[in-house]
């Protein structure tokens, strides 16, 4: 089913031209939801959208992070299904992370606000492009896909079809690719916090000189 959903959504957006350039480009035996790396990261493209409360922004913005690119619409059902695996990503990965959810749906802020009240997903930091303006720069094929780019603002892979985002193998294939400032931050105060509040596994523990580990392996 989910498959079937995804190629109805290809069609739709034909207009995007992506053609045999962009099938030649990823492995065709590449499968729904999984992780296709680029076989050269190249930069990513200077594209601009708008924020729930209509402000212009930039991807360029968010340089120096981990960046999903999620493109989904109201409309499409494998990308309502996979929003609440996203919000759990951003939790895990804390603010090393940094998740775009770009809708593409052609009525815009009429359409998303009233549908995101519904859903209740207010952990997500949802976007608005109908012209579909990211997905043409992208080169997608259909709903929903994320693009994965790293902190240089390079395009590393990316998702086609609906994921599990919190899934120990997709944690395990997104965690090493967070800024390692970022993301030794992150644990750190995560840590730190455990400790000082002598309810975790560092109670007791001098903090000098503490080797900060992952506290989810």
């Amino acid at each position: 089913m989910r498959r079937c959903c995804t190629v109805l959504v290809a069609l739709w957006l034909a207009g995007f031209s992506a053609g045999p350039r962009v099938a030649a480009a990823e492995p065709e035996a590449a499968k729904l939801g999984e992780f296709i790396p680029a076989q050269s990261p190249q930069p990513a493209p200077e594209i601009s959208f708008t924020d729930i409360e209509g402000k212009a922004v930039a991807l360029g913005d968010f340089h120096g992070n981990l960046v999903l690119v999620n493109l989904w619409a109201t409309w499409c059902q494998p990308c309502v299904r996979e929003m609440p695996s996203l919000a759990r990503l951003q939790e895990k990965l804390g603010p090393g992370l940094t998740l775009l959810a770009v809708s593409e749906d052609r009525g815009g802020i009429k359409t998303v606000q009233p549908f995101l009240e519904k859903i209740g997903l207010d952990k997500l930091k949802v976007y608005i492009d109908p012209k579909s303006d990211v997905g043409h720069a992208f080169k997608v094929r259909g709903l929903p896909t994320t693009l994965v780019i790293g902190g240089n603002g390079e395009i590393l892979g990316r998702v086609e079809g609906a994921a599990e985002w919190d899934s120990p193998k997709m944690l395990a294939i997104l965690r090493p690719l967070v800024p390692a400032s970022r993301s030794d931050n992150f644990l750190k105060g995560a840590w730190l916090d455990d400790a000082a509040s002598n309810k975790g596994p560092l109670k007791g523990t001098p903090l000098k000189g503490l080797r900060v580990t992952d506290p989810s392996r």
